[in-house]
């Protein structure tokens, strides 16, 4: 409730695995950093497994519904990027795909026609496959899936609950919505 600091209610409402080609990696270091210096860094050291955990958490939520026909909207960590190094949704999807659920993906930021540099270079070594997956429209995606999860906020995501068909489930991982949707129990998000 404190304002003074200029904190925002935001801060407290958390939202879905971190990742990109920075934080993981500078976490890294610095517990390497640590460790080196033979220095125990528990709040540090709790991250890396408390984000796998929030991936965890996402494959449940998916399981539970009972459906293998997958829709993700957002491959990115984060909204407008088409940067893929270590997102939290390839490792999510990759899982998914591991599993055996059929996956559509769309992310209006991610050409992969037009992706170079190390951005291109993790997708032929890491993820080469992913161009199976991807869409060209989230219309596609949602005519090929049971289920869709929200996986960012790229604008035009929010206003997806006039293309859903009634039976979709949707799995929100990054508060698209500010909280579930009373009167469609068809709508759930984490944290909630």
């Amino acid at each position: 409730m404190d304002r003074k600091l200029n904190l925002s209610p935001y801060y407290l409402k958390p939202g879905f695995a971190f990742g990109g080609s920075c934080l993981p990696k500078d976490l890294r270091a610095l517990l390497y950093q640590g460790h080196k210096f033979d220095m125990r860094l528990p709040v540090l050291e709790a991250i890396l497994p408390s984000n796998d955990m929030q991936i965890n958490q996402a494959y449940q939520l998916i399981r539970q519904t009972g459906h293998k026909k997958i829709g993700v909207l957002g491959l990115s960590f984060k909204e407008g990027t088409d940067d893929l190094r270590e997102s939290p949704l390839v490792e999510l999807i990759e899982h998914l795909v591991g599993k055996g659920y059929q996956v559509k993906v769309y992310d209006k930021n991610v050409s992969l026609s037009k992706l170079h540099g190390a951005n291109r270079a993790y997708i032929e070594h890491e993820i080469p496959h992913i161009s199976q997956l991807m869409s060209e429209s989230i219309e596609d995606v949602l005519d090929q899936s049971d289920v869709v999860v929200l996986g960012n906020k790229t604008e035009g995501y929010s206003k997806i609950s006039e293309k859903l068909r009634e039976d979709h489930k949707v799995i929100d991982l990054v508060r698209v919505k500010d909280g579930p949707d009373k009167s469609n129990g068809h709508y759930q998000g984490l944290g909630w």
